[in-house]
């Protein structure tokens, strides 16, 4: 049940991606990042402070070393989603599950001390086919370049998703996970504002409009409310599991596509969104079924062991 955490924060970053969409005609994506960083370090500091928590850590350099990842591979797929279609940007986004179960594979295996479970393996292969037929993705030969940068932004989310979770085992609150990487959203944010102006005068476009206030706003909540259910998911579900339903956050995002853009599929797309439902059931059962209650974390996931 703690891996359906990962379902909610799917479901919230495909309502972000939404207000984003809308609020790209607004402002740069520079300002994105920085008012989605300045909306969660506001509620996250207001919700530390009510529950009595503190921002002090004894993890500084973990907290650091997911923010800079973080940030470098988001700054990079929106990078690629400029240069490549959509559709193949966001496929090759969503190989970071990939990336997760071939280094919990290889660390099984290397160490020859945890059990390999290739029915999540193959849950997580299924997922991707499932996005492939969904997305369909394709690109020209001069768009390589851009299809490789995309795939080493996967290869940094995985990275940080796993330090996600090494954090939350090791004790770190979600709260102040996120709280850590939302400040460094704020700094990105400007140091890109900087960056675009090219050495001439820095321009913030104007917060006037109710609507672009309220999108702002609505990217800010969305986002801090969905790195918190992620982050709660990797601290207590299997990785395997989590980072499978991960892939449902496609099948939300085509929904508020039909929704607000009208968005129309053909088979292929309902074929994937079969797939991706079906396997993401198949492993949690899979998870739930075959092992046992307390282990689920000993026996498949050596980023516990390492913790």
């Amino acid at each position: 049940m703690q891996s359906l955490w990962m379902l909610f924060a799917s479901f919230l970053f495909a309502a972000m991606g939404v207000c984003v969409k809308l609020a790209s005609d607004m402002f740069s994506t520079s300002e994105i990042v920085m008012y989605r960083g300045i909306v969660g370090v506001t509620v996250l500091l207001i919700l530390i402070r009510l529950s009595g928590g503190t921002l002090r850590t004894r993890f500084a350099m973990g907290h650091l070393w997911r923010s800079v990842v973080g940030v470098i591979s988001l700054w990079l797929w929106f990078y690629s989603i400029a240069k490549l279609p959509l559709a193949t940007a966001m496929t090759l986004n969503y190989l970071s599950p990939i990336w997760i179960a071939v280094w919990l594979f290889a660390h099984g295996w290397w160490h020859a001390k945890n059990e390999v479970s290739w029915p999540l393996l193959v849950a997580v292969g299924m997922s991707f086919v499932g996005v492939v037929l969904l997305l369909q993705p394709a690109f020209q030969s001069d768009q390589l370049v851009y299809a490789l940068i995309a795939i080493f932004s996967s290869i940094l989310t995985a990275v940080a998703y796993m330090q996600v979770r090494k954090l939350g085992l090791a004790g770190e609150p979600e709260n102040r996970v996120v709280f850590y990487f939302a400040v460094s959203n704020v700094v990105a944010g400007l140091v890109g504002t900087v960056a675009e102006a090219g050495g001439g005068p820095v321009v913030f476009h104007s917060l006037n409009s109710e609507y672009g206030f309220l999108l702002l706003l609505g990217i800010g909540l969305f986002a801090t409310a969905a790195q918190v259910s992620m982050t709660r998911a990797y601290r207590l579900g299997n990785t395997l599991v989590v980072a499978n339903l991960q892939y449902t956050g496609i099948v939300f995002s085509s929904i508020w596509g039909v929704l607000v853009f009208a968005d129309s599929f053909d088979w292929h797309s309902w074929l994937g969104i079969g797939i991706i439902l079906a396997s993401g059931s198949a492993a949690t059962f899979y998870n739930t079924k075959n092992t046992e209650r307390g282990k689920a974390v000993a026996s498949t996931d050596p980023i516990a062991s390492e913790v």
